[in-house]
């Protein structure tokens, strides 16, 4: 899927204009961009978090002639998917949590007559 396709699906679930869709789009990851590149993370509850991680400078090696270099240190963006994304990925049905069973009513007590 490409951002074309990505718009074409966001028009058909909301509705409007192609290019309202496209604006909102275009809006959405400008806004998540400029939270990361402040170092802030974007969470979107179901979906996963982004975030900045640091990498720090490191020696790697050549894999043609094994000859040691020096890696620098620099930023990164990390997603974490959220448990949703998973377990649909995974077709497994979302866990909801299910509401606590109501306590048993108490025995009627039994009256000699």
């Amino acid at each position: 899927m490409n951002k074309g396709d990505l718009v074409d699906l966001i028009h058909a679930k909301v509705g409007g204009t192609k290019v309202a869709a496209e604006e909102a789009l275009k809006a959405t990851i400008e806004s998540i961009s400029d939270a990361l590149f402040t170092g802030d993370s974007v969470t979107l509850i179901g979906f996963g978090t982004f975030s900045v991680a640091e990498r720090s400078a490191r020696t790697g090696r050549n894999p043609q002639t094994g000859a040691p270099i020096k890696i620098a240190a620099k930023k990164a963006v990390k997603f974490s998917p959220g448990k949703a994304l998973k377990d649909g990925v995974n077709n497994k049905k979302a866990a909801k949590k299910k509401p606590a069973p109501a306590p048993a009513p108490a025995p009627a007590k039994k009256r000699k007559c």
